[in-house]
């Protein structure tokens, strides 16, 4: 019997990373091992991936030389960046550089980085359409992610470029659910005006991620773009209207509204959802539901979402 190949999942305590953990261990087939990277191995998170029969290892995304020992004997690796832990674009440049080095001096034989569009190709920093962030970016939070596919390209590595959406999990832990207005009214606050948004559970993505590593070579050197669906802003709010049992009324502010939030992070969010409208038909149609579909038979409706998770989203 051939020895089973390792998959090392960076961000393996996170919402991509432990999508995909879980995804490996559940999945019948017992295609591959997890490797789950974590900075703190004694983690609660990381007890818990242990106990369902990952490999847990120490690695630091900037710590170049824990990143090599993490990847050493892997088969395949998840690559990701998270820019809402410290806000900062040059930081996640650095790390998804690191780890494009070390998957290349590891010899790995697939790798999945889970990027963004650069939005500067589509509104370039002198288009005054929306405000330039931090200097040298639009939607910072996307454009280093995207600006750093040429890492992966440059060296010559197996990758599969996967283009995820908005999470519908951001209605639990980002602040993005509905909430009371002035009249009681739940309302359900998006500037995407009559605009369709691509979303998708979190765990979908872990599992469209396996289905990737599953097909192996025949998506390596492509990009993928994956959805659950794309909704309107009154659909996903006519959506929880019927899981909640109560109306949620969807509030179609202006993104310049939405920059003016004042939360950290507001300006890039505003700029990313104008982005998303902008530009919503290359948008929606780089993000395929038929697509995700057959890499992961068990994908979401919102609407089944909802129905399994309505009682952990806030309504205040």
């Amino acid at each position: 019997m051939a020895e089973k190949k390792i998959i090392a999942v960076v961000g393996a305590t996170g919402a991509q990373g432990g999508g995909l953990v879980r995804a490996i261990l559940s999945d019948p087939d017992k295609t591959f091992i997890a490797r789950a990277l974590t900075r703190d191995v004694s983690s609660d998170k990381a007890k818990t991936l242990a106990k369902l029969g990952a490999e847990v290892v120490s690695a630091d995304l900037d710590d170049a030389d824990s990143l090599k020992r993490a990847f050493s004997g892997a088969y395949g690796v998840f690559c990701l960046t998270n820019f809402w832990e410290h806000f900062s674009p040059e930081k996640e440049y650095a790390q998804a550089k690191s780890q494009a080095e070390a998957a290349k001096a590891m010899e790995v034989q697939h790798v999945i980085w889970s990027t963004l569009e650069d939005t500067r190709k589509w509104v370039p920093l002198s288009d005054n359409r929306m405000p330039t962030l931090m200097g040298r970016y639009k939607v910072p939070h996307f454009d280093a992610k995207g600006e750093a596919d040429r890492e992966f390209s440059k060296l010559g590595l197996p990758v599969t470029f996967l283009l995820t959406s908005f999470y519908w999990d951001n209605l639990i832990f980002f602040g993005m659910g509905p909430k009371k207005g002035p009249d009681g009214t739940l309302l359900f606050t998006m500037p995407m005006g009559d605009k369709k948004l691509p979303g998708i559970a979190v765990e979908d993505i872990g599992k469209c991620a396996l289905g990737i590593f599953k097909k192996g070579k025949e998506y390596i050197g492509k990009t993928v773009g994956i959805a659950g669906q794309h909704l309107t802003g009154l659909e996903m709010a006519a959506a929880m209207t019927k899981a909640f049992g109560q109306t949620v009324r969807y509030n179609a502010v202006t993104p310049e509204q939405y920059r003016g939030f004042g939360f950290q992070g507001a300006e890039d969010l505003g700029n990313m959802f104008q982005f998303k409208c902008d530009f919503n038909e290359m948008f929606c149609s780089s993000r395929n539901p038929a697509v995700t579909k057959s890499l992961n038979p068990e994908l979401q409706t919102f609407e089944v979402w909802l129905a399994r998770n309505k009682s952990r989203i806030p309504l205040t």
